[in-house]
C-alpha cells in the first residue's frame, strides 16, 4: 500500500514542480516581452499562467501595466484592483491604480460617510480577513499563556498580573474574532466589477427596452447588487443604481 501511495504521489509532485517551473519561465518571458514593448505578447504569456490556476499580486500588477501601455483603461484598472486585493498596502499598486483611474471619463462623487463607517473601513483595512484570523490565533495563545500562569501561579502579585493579562488578551481575542468575521462577511457579500465597454447605457430594468437612466464609460468601478437573466444590477459610490448587460462588466 505504501508503495502504491509513493507511485501516485511522485508523479503529482513532479507535475507540480514542472508546472511551477513553466509558470516562472512564462512570467520571465512576459517581462522580457514587456521590456521590448511587445505588450500584447506579454499579456498572452501572463494569461497562460492565470489559465493554469496560479495567481499573484505581481502577476496582476504586470498585466495592469501592460494593458495601460495599450491604452486599455478598463482592463488595466481591473488587474490593478485584482493585485490590490492580494496586496492591499502595496504603494506601487495604489499609485498605478490611481494613475489609471485618472484616465477614466466618469467623475463620481462618493456620498459622505458617517464617522462609524469611516472608522470601520479604516480598522478593517488594516488587515484582510485572513490577517485578522491569524491575529485571533495569536490572541488565543496569549490568553492561554496568561490564564495558565494565573491559575497555577503561587505569588499573589504575579497572579494579579497574569489575571489582568488574560482579561486584556480575552478582550483582544473577541475584538479580533469579530473583525475577522466582519471582514470575511464583507468580502463574501461585497461584489464589485469594472466596466469594460467603451460606453454603456445603464437601464432602469434588466431589459434592453427599458429606459436609459445614465451612461457609464470604460474603467468605472461599480458595486454589484443583484443578477438576473444575464444582467447585473449595479450601484455607484454616489448612490445611483441601474442595470447593465453582463457583457459590459467584468466582476472582480
Amino acid at each position: 500500500m505504501k508503495t502504491l501511495k509513493k507511485m501516485v504521489l511522485l508523479p503529482l509532485c513532479l507535475l507540480s514542480f514542472l508546472g511551477k517551473a513553466q509558470n516562472k519561465a512564462l512570467f520571465e518571458q512576459g517581462k522580457e516581452q514587456y521590456k521590448a514593448e511587445s505588450y500584447q505578447e506579454a499579456i498572452n504569456s501572463w494569461s497562460k499562467i492565470l489559465q493554469g490556476g496560479e495567481h499573484s499580486a505581481a502577476l496582476y500588477f504586470n498585466m495592469g501595466n501592460a494593458y495601460y501601455k495599450l491604452n486599455q483603461v478598463g482592463p488595466s484598472i481591473y488587474y490593478y484592483e485584482k493585485a490590490l486585493q492580494m496586496a492591499p498596502h502595496n504603494s506601487d499598486i495604489q499609485h498605478n491604480l490611481a494613475f489609471a483611474q485618472n484616465a477614466t471619463v466618469d467623475a463620481i462623487e462618493p456620498l459622505p460617510k458617517t464617522f462609524f463607517a469611516k472608522w470601520n473601513e479604516k480598522i478593517s483595512g488594516l488587515m484582510g480577513y485572513d490577517g485578522w484570523a491569524w491575529f485571533s490565533v495569536g490572541a488565543v495563545f496569549l490568553f492561554a499563556f496568561c490564564f495558565l500562569n494565573y491559575y497555577f501561579g503561587v505569588q499573589s502579585q504575579r497572579k494579579r498580573l497574569f489575571f489582568a493579562g488574560s482579561l486584556v488578551s480575552f478582550l483582544v481575542l473577541m475584538g479580533a474574532f469579530f473583525m475577522a468575521f466582519r471582514t470575511f462577511h464583507s468580502f463574501q457579500n461585497n461584489r464589485e466589477g469594472i466596466v469594460f465597454a467603451t460606453v454603456c447605457e445603464v437601464k432602469s430594468g434588466p431589459r434592453m427596452k427599458e429606459a436609459t437612466t445614465f451612461k457609464l464609460h470604460e474603467g468605472t468601478k461599480v458595486t454589484i447588487l443583484a443578477e438576473e437573466d444575464n444582467w447585473y444590477r449595479i450601484s455607484l459610490a454616489d448612490g445611483k443604481d441601474g442595470w447593465l448587460p453582463e457583457g459590459d462588466l467584468k466582476e472582480l
